[in-house]
């Protein structure tokens, strides 16, 4: 039986693989890549504290809820960290279950009285490694009486100043307003965090804001920073939620937070329960939003 012939040898050079595609960056809800945010390295000790307020002169933009979820997110990366309430309200003391009707001794206290001490009106949190400087109703009559004091800007710098050695992260919660309180937490701190709901009302005090801001800078205090524009309540499911969040990005670019906070209602339900979301329900993605705040807060902390 006759042999098969044999086919000849492939002298076609061999065709090369074709690349794989390049990963494309994960893109955020902003709408740009998400950086890179390790988690924190501990610390060998405490201070000195950076100072950072939570302004916005709208009402209901999450700046409550902002300063004790990012207060607790950070001290569970191991900073010490101290919550001031300088808001007549008193809604961060509320937000952490105290009572501002029976305390002792309030932020109005070392604002008017020269002999009160702040080790003594500072209270411990259900969190460790956070502590509160509580307020209530007290405290508005301390923006009337500060108008006739010397240096009246300087007050709550004054008040903050002994605390500076003993903590990492200091958060002011300011009142929705621009008035001498307002001014006097600017004037204290290193750097501002704007809050700001994700629905178009909110977009137009950002520039009033920014121009308060601005006149601090250059009258009272050159140091101060705009550490960044942070999104709340967002529903990405709503076009509008969508439309706002770009409008702040194309506006503001970098000075956004790559980090946003989604509406849930898991906000309102940890403070009916007096205590920071990252305790409350942990494995949330409200929680897990304001740790990756904390480790962004802290990389901009860092590289400025």
């Amino acid at each position: 039986m006759p042999e098969a012939p044999t086919a000849p040898p492939d002298t076609r050079p061999a065709t090369e693989a074709a690349p794989a595609p390049a990963l494309q960056p994960e893109l955020g809800p902003t709408g740009r890549p998400l950086p890179d945010l390790p988690v924190p390295e501990p610390l060998q000790g405490h201070g000195p504290a950076r100072v950072i307020a939570m302004c916005n002169q709208k009402g209901g933009v999450g700046k409550t809820t902002t300063t004790i979820s990012l207060g607790a997110a950070l001290a569970e990366y191991g900073r010490k960290v101290l919550l001031v309430d300088f808001d007549p309200q008193g809604s961060l003391s509320v937000g952490l279950g105290f009572n501002p009707n029976t305390l002792d001794g309030t932020i109005y206290n070392l604002l008017m009285e020269r002999d009160a001490r702040i080790d003594e009106v500072i209270s411990k949190t259900n969190v460790d490694g956070m502590d509160l400087l509580p307020s209530n109703i007290d405290l508005s009559a301390a923006e009337v009486q500060l108008v006739t004091e010397v240096a009246r800007e300087q007050s709550l710098s004054r008040v903050l100043r002994p605390a500076l050695a003993e903590y990492d992260v200091i958060l002011i919660d300011c009142q929705p307003s621009l008035g001498l309180l307002t001014i006097n937490a600017l004037t204290a701190a290193d750097g501002v965090i704007v809050p700001l709901e994700c629905e178009y009302f909110a977009l137009r005090g950002v520039a009033l804001l920014t121009e308060t801001i601005d006149k601090v800078t250059e009258r009272l205090n050159p140091r101060l920073r705009v550490d960044g524009l942070l999104g709340t309540m967002f529903d990405g499911r709503t076009l509008h939620g969508r439309e706002v969040l770009k409008t702040l990005v194309d506006g503001w670019g970098d000075a956004v937070f790559h980090t946003v906070i989604r509406r849930t209602i898991k906000f309102s339900d940890s403070t009916v329960a007096g205590e920071p979301i990252t305790s409350y329900a942990p494995g949330s993605a409200g929680a897990e939003s304001y740790r990756q705040l904390a480790r962004e807060v802290l990389v901009r902390c860092r590289e400025g």
